[in-house]
Parts: C-alpha cells; sequence; structure tokens
C-alpha cells in the first residue's frame, strides 16, 4: 500500500499533523472515514503510545465535527457515560481514545460497559516495514537531519517494530550528532545505536 499522508491545519507547522497512512493503520482510517455507518454515534480508537492516534483523532474531530475524549482510562467514567449518550441525542459522532478496549480497559460502570461493546472499534497496529522508514524519514526530516536513503534502507529493518523504539532511536542519533558534530551515516548510527542498546551488536561478518 503506498503512503498517504491526512493534513489537518492544525498546529500551524504543517510538517508536524501527518498522519503516515500504511498497513498498519489503514483499516482504523477506514472506520473513522465512514462514520455514518457506525452502529452507534461512537467509537474507540485504539493504538500503542506514540502511534499517531490523538493526531488521528483531531484530524477526525477537523473533517466530522465530532468530540474527542483522550486518555479515556483517565477520564472519570460518568463523563464518557454521559458524553456518549450526548452524542446519540446531538448525532455528532463521539471518538474515545485509549491504549485498548474493554475489557482489557477496565471498566467498572455496566451501563458504560454495554455502550462501549456496542460501539465501533478502530484499531492502530504495530507499524508495518514500510511504515517504520516513511516515519523514520519524516522525524529526520522534521530534526533537520540529513538521512540518506542508504541509511533509511539500512536502520528501518533493523528496529523494534514499535513507534517508540523508531523516535527512540532518532532521539539518540540526533542526540549525538549534534554533540560530535557528526553527519549521519551507517557506521554512526551503527555505533551510536549499539551504544544506547537500541540495537544488538552486529555480527562479525555484518556488512554495511
Amino acid at each position: 500500500m503506498s503512503q498517504m499522508a491526512l493534513p489537518l491545519a492544525w498546529p500551524a507547522d504543517p510538517q508536524a499533523d501527518a498522519f503516515l497512512v500504511s498497513v498498519s493503520n489503514a483499516a482504523a482510517v477506514h472506520t473513522l472515514e465512514h462514520w455514518g455507518a457506525w452502529p452507534t454515534r461512537a467509537a474507540i480508537l485504539t493504538g500503542p503510545r506514540k502511534s499517531g492516534r490523538s493526531l488521528l483523532a483531531r484530524i477526525f474531530a477537523a473533517k466530522s465535527g465530532g468530540a474527542i475524549i483522550d486518555d479515556a482510562e483517565s477520564a472519570a467514567e460518568a463523563d464518557i457515560f454521559h458524553a456518549w449518550n450526548r452524542a446519540q441525542e446531538t448525532r455528532r459522532p463521539l471518538l474515545i481514545v485509549a491504549d485498548a478496549e474493554p475489557p482489557a480497559w477496565p471498566v467498572r460502570l455496566p451501563d458504560l460497559r454495554s455502550r462501549l461493546a456496542a460501539s465501533a472499534h478502530a484499531a492502530i497496529l504495530a507499524p508495518d516495514d514500510m511504515l517504520v522508514r516513511s516515519l523514520l524519514a519524516q522525524l529526520f526530516e522534521r530534526r533537520g537531519l540529513d538521512a540518506r536513503a542508504d541509511l533509511l534502507d539500512w536502520l528501518a529493518p533493523r528496529i523494534e517494530r514499535s513507534h517508540i523504539a523508531v523516535i527512540r532511536a532518532v532521539d539518540a542519533l540526533d542526540q549525538e550528532a549534534m554533540e560530535r558534530r557528526k553527519r549521519l551515516s551507517i557506521p554512526f548510527a551503527r555505533i551510536t545505536l549499539v551504544d544506547a542498546g537500541i540495537l544488538p551488536p552486529p555480527a562479525v561478518n555484518e556488512s554495511t
């Protein structure tokens, strides 16, 4: 699947609001784009931390005129319950953002549990190979780092398949490049990321 960027006119920096779409999150995007087909006027959006779920929720709200409850596990259950009911009354969609849907998210109020069970679920999964590479390129560009294609091709298949791991790798390379005033390269990235514990030590016969 080719990469797509869903733009949102907030915040002001257009580079800061591009949500990259790939196999790992396309189903979630499709569910939110077709909110009129939801069985109720509420849905749960789940995904790993740093997966762009809050950004996707803001894009959804901007396009649909809907409301958001982010980090729903930390919100008062009574507030979510009333927001869910209000969405049905006003026909204004509600998107509830959480780490996981019930029962992995323990909800105590029986009436809220039943309402969430009746709601659509959109899930952002761990990033696929294509998305990892695209996220690396996007983050390097935002930091003003010159990451050549050969570095991206080398790095993308070697790091853990998680959004947080991608961010940790870019953070480590950014910090080390700034402190040592080095340009990014495969040897530099290997040493930096092995020292940071992000990559395992290379095999003796590993090529660049």
